[in-house]
């Protein structure tokens, strides 16, 4: 089982765009696994699980909070997963996830977290991709000094004292749970800073970046973007699997472009061999 969490240089960075286009290409490839007792080399469709854990922007629908991120998310991954399951914690504000905790007088638990991780891996897919919020140190808000979860010790928090930071960050959870990450790179202005920053601190977190990707999340290009992603493919380590340009609501002939379209074109663009090695 592979688990990658998708992150950020910044917000509106296009992080569901790009995980709703990997959890397509990886649905479409196969993955090779022994049959039966005479260690026979077979194929199958490659089994993803989406979750995202924490969201704001949510809508209202029937007494429930929807984010449609996940939305998108649930309708790619080929997983038994309700949009709850994809995203347990969930707010109606569009701002910061702890903010708009804070206002409701709740808080955002890592324990918490964990454990709603755990029923995804329960689900034992292929391959399941996590998506982040906002970028790399996503606050989730000071917390209480409660004991950790036996769920949570279960995956390597460090429980020196027992007890979870007083301040906590959406990068805890990836570092407890051990979560390859792939980092989005927002071509703007700036990028090279925000690339070079974001992949250093995951490193120094004691994690594994083991893929990038370009995405021109604006209709604007950028100027000498091709020299940024020069640049970037000398200064980052690892592979880029992808580099996608904007992709506008319709094709060159003119024809209106539907979401479920875009990804599909997405998706061919994805080079799976570094994810899937």
């Amino acid at each position: 089982m592979r688990e990658f969490f998708i992150t950020a240089t910044d917000t509106d960075a296009g992080k569901t765009f790009v995980s709703c286009a990997l959890i397509k290409a990886l649905t479409q490839a196969s993955i090779q696994f022994v049959a039966g007792d005479k260690n026979i080399c077979a194929t199958k469709p490659t089994k993803v699980a989406a979750f995202k854990p924490v969201a704001a922007g949510c809508e209202l629908v029937d007494g429930q909070l929807i984010n449609e991120d996940a939305k998108l998310l649930s309708e790619f991954a080929n997983c038994q997963q309700s949009i709850t399951d994809i995203n347990p914690i969930a707010f109606a504000e569009p701002i910061a996830p702890h903010i708009a905790a804070k206002k409701q007088n709740q808080e955002i638990n890592i324990a918490d977290i964990h454990h709603h991780y755990l029923a995804v891996k329960s689900l034992n897919a292929d391959v399941t991709l996590v998506e982040g919020a906002g970028g790399w140190r996503l606050p989730l808000g000071p917390s209480s000094l409660i004991p950790l979860s036996a769920e949570a010790m279960s995956l390597n928090i460090n429980t020196a004292n027992s007890q979870k930071p007083a301040y906590q960050f959406l990068s805890d959870f990836v570092k407890a749970a051990e979560l390859e990450v792939i980092l989005i790179v927002n071509m703007k202005l700036g990028c090279l800073n925000h690339a070079l920053l974001t992949y250093e601190t995951i490193k120094t977190d004691g994690l594994h970046c083991i893929a990038w990707i370009a995405n021109c999340a604006a209709s604007e290009r950028m100027d000498n973007l091709t020299e940024n992603i020069t640049e970037l493919e000398q200064l980052l380590p690892m592979p880029k699997i992808a580099q996608f340009d904007y992709f506008n609501d319709v094709d060159s002939q003119g024809n209106k472009l539907s979401f479920h379209e875009k990804i599909n074109l997405a998706a061919q663009q994805i080079n799976l061999v570094p994810l899937l090695k």
